[in-house]
């Protein structure tokens, strides 16, 4: 007999979808069918329940984050408070990847480190704002409204308060085909680009002192996605290694053919750059930005001072050992 999902009814969220998503990559509920009710009867028929029954416990697959006393986070290094998608990622997680990215033939030491790596950039997002985790202090205003995020697009599924219920249960298929859409794009993208850019950063940072005896330049021989990798396996060797110098400048060849010299920001989706270009090269370019800095080959500097571009590689490698030497 297919296994059986239970989750609440009414108005759903993009936890308990995304948790149903993900329980359905697994060969054990891959037929299973969704109960959604708040009747304690209905769901002791269940299997397995997420976000309903006021009860944690993996032993008895119920995996509720609503009842007093629940502070389960996904390990000591997180201090967000799981909803039933962090409890189930938690769980059975590893086993999800697997699924998702079957192609991808990982290894064990891979399969952990996206274990990480998506509850980071994915899962502890969606448990935060189901538990109304600020992601600020609440006495700061934004600048701006986004109402653009999975959570907000989850629901708008559900019906407007002046409109009729319709099929809940549809409006629910809807909602777990949306949340695993995302979460299984962003797997895939982690275990079939994250991952080989992840070596070829790691490749690039080993050979730092190879490109520039400072150790403060590093240069991709094929451009990859660098910046969060390059910010991981920097703090990684500075935890061995307090003493060693920061990345400052990041080289690549563009897509037309040119270099590109870019300041590493100060911190991952930061825009302010550890050591921006010389001011007096911002908003310069070709033949007048070439005589003033002195080197041949010269394309722009940005107006901001994080980005530059030369000809050639050693014209790049070149403009970024000069800013080095200057404010």
């Amino acid at each position: 007999m297919p296994k059986i999902i239970g989750t609440h009814s009414g108005t759903f969220h993009c936890d308990e979808a995304l948790a149903c998503f993900m329980l359905r990559q697994l060969d054990e509920y891959s037929d299973a069918k969704i109960v959604r009710s708040r009747d304690p009867a209905v769901l002791d028929t269940c299997d397995i329940v997420v976000d309903v029954g006021g009860v944690y416990d993996h032993d008895t697959k119920r995996y509720d984050h609503h009842q007093r006393g629940f502070d389960e986070q996904f390990s000591t290094d997180y201090k967000t408070k799981l909803s039933s998608a962090g409890l189930i990622y938690k769980h059975y997680g590893k086993d999800v990847i697997r699924s998702i990215a079957k192609d991808a033939h990982l290894s064990e030491d891979e399969v952990d480190q996206l274990f990480d790596r998506l509850y980071k950039v994915f899962v502890e997002g969606i448990d935060g704002n189901d538990n109304g985790i600020s992601r600020y202090p609440e006495e700061i205003d934004p600048f701006y409204l986004d109402n653009t995020g999975l959570p907000a697009r989850v629901s708008r599924l559900n019906p407007w308060w002046n409109e009729p219920e319709g099929d809940m249960d549809e409006r629910f298929t809807k909602a777990v085909a949306l949340t695993g859409s995302e979460f299984s794009e962003r797997v895939r993208y982690h275990a079939l680009a994250w991952l080989p850019g992840r070596k070829l950063v790691e490749r690039a940072y080993q050979s730092r002192f190879d490109i520039d005896s400072s150790g403060k330049i590093v240069l991709f021989d094929q451009f990859c996605p660098w910046k969060d990798n390059l910010s991981i396996i920097e703090d990684e060797a500075l935890e061995k290694n307090p003493e060693l110098a920061k990345i400052i400048y990041v080289l690549y060849a563009d897509t037309a053919g040119s270099w590109r010299v870019q300041s590493v920001p100060e911190k991952p989706g930061s825009f302010k750059s550890r050591h921006p270009l010389p001011e007096a090269w911002r908003g310069v370019r070709d033949d007048a930005l070439s005589e003033r800095s002195g080197i041949e080959g010269c394309i722009f500097v940005h107006q901001s001072g994080f980005i530059g571009g030369n000809k050639t590689r050693d014209g790049a490698l070149e403009l970024a050992r000069k800013a080095l030497t200057m404010d």
